[in-house]
């Protein structure tokens, strides 16, 4: 397939300045004159200059911003300097936008499903969070149920119709035919900004939802929620003001610049994620560019924890050490955990209710562990058990 029809090159004069020795600008191969070879590429960043998802009316023509988003990240990411390893990465330019938002979905689903199916992890720096929906589609041709995370300080899944499509994107997700969505996971909302049906909806299918709070207080227990998903996307605003004011309206809390980097190096490191996305920068309110610096440095620990991956998906291989855990002496029930010799984490394995189904391993923390070896069942298990059915 020839991608290059879909995107626009890169003004060369822009990253002049930028190519110096041992910064990532030197060895990213963008889309100037000639289209990069993503075949062999690890990774491939895309711009998207979308915005029509903010507004609740029919807008026939895209709404760019004077100075793309992807441009001015693209600006502060080249200028950091190259991690360890290896560093194939291309930069394919800006997604040309369609006649319509949906046609913009189309044609990110396309490029997602090109680049995923040639092991070649897609990031997405957009746009509106609403994109999300283009880069969950481009998952419907693996014929398998997928895992998403969404870190956001609101949940897009209004049921106003009326809204904008930003507004109620994950609605259109979970409705969307057909249903490939095994897990949800929601990360970093506030209860302030959320409505009370919407966190009852999240309830009733057994998804996970993290407060702030909660990661605040532990941000390392979002690891395994974040090495289940597929597909990561980012909206801005859950990071607090401070730290990223490029988005609105403004909000005094939120994750720290720190925590998102945190998430995203976890994002990087997991076998499973193969793409991600992050939304909703406005360039008109980052004056001095710190979101710029917050998104390339999220981007920079991605792609550094991905370099890193140990490839640990073989359970039965001697990786891993196995644990079965009894809960008393009169019940014969075991549960099995995993744990990784090389890089230590933890895999919960779930029995499902009915025995036509198959049994699945998922990421969990120690403290899921230590909660089995007091007799409790972690709420991990208890979810994902009533996903599988």
């Amino acid at each position: 397939m020839n991608l290059s029809i879909f995107f626009e090159p890169l003004n060369e004069d822009v990253f002049v300045k930028l190519n110096k020795p041992r910064t990532l600008g030197a060895y990213i191969n963008r889309f100037v004159s000639k289209f990069p070879d993503w075949r062999s590429a690890d990774i491939a960043i895309i711009g998207i200059n979308e915005t029509r998802g903010r507004y609740t009316e029919e807008v026939t023509e895209t709404t760019t911003p004077s100075t793309a988003p992807a441009r001015i990240v693209r600006k502060k990411l080249y200028t950091l300097h190259k991690g360890s390893g290896r560093c194939q990465i291309v930069d394919l330019g800006n997604l040309r936008p369609g006649i319509t938002l949906d046609d913009t979905y189309l044609r990110l689903k396309e490029i997602v499903e090109v680049l995923i199916s040639h092991n070649t992890i897609p990031i997405i720096i957009g746009g509106t969070h609403d994109l999300e929906y283009g880069q969950y589609l481009g998952y419907e041709h693996l014929d398998r149920v997928v895992n998403m995370v969404t870190v956001d300080s609101s949940v897009d899944m209004t049921e106003d119709t009326s809204a904008a499509p930003n507004k109620k994107q994950l609605r259109q997700i979970l409705m969307h035919d057909p249903n490939y969505l095994f897990s949800l996971g929601q990360i970093g909302y506030q209860s302030y900004l959320v409505e009370p049906e919407v966190m009852g909806t999240l309830e009733k299918l057994h998804f996970e939802a993290y407060r702030v709070g909660e990661v605040h207080r532990n941000v390392q227990e979002m690891e395994p929620v974040v090495r289940l998903a597929d597909l990561l996307t980012f909206d801005i605003s859950a990071i607090r003001h401070q730290d990223a004011p490029g988005y609105e309206p403004a909000n005094p809390f939120g994750l720290t610049g720190e925590e998102a980097c945190q998430i995203c190096w976890y994002a990087g490191l997991s076998d499973n994620l193969t793409s991600l996305g992050i939304y909703e920068y406005d360039t008109e309110l980052d004056k001095r560019r710190l979101t710029a610096m917050t998104i390339a440095t999220m981007i920079w620990y991605f792609m550094e924890g991905f370099y890193h991956r140990k490839n640990e998906l073989n359970f039965d291989s001697k990786q891993f050490t196995k644990y079965a855990v009894a809960f008393n002496e009169d019940n014969p029930d075991r549960m099995i955990f995993y744990k990784s010799k090389s890089s230590e984490k933890w895999w919960l394995e779930v029995e499902p209710l009915s025995s036509e189904k198959a049994s699945r391993i998922v990421p969990c923390s120690y403290e899921d562990y230590l909660q089995a070896i007091k007799g409790e069942v972690p709420n991990r298990w208890i979810l994902t058990q009533a996903r599988i059915g």
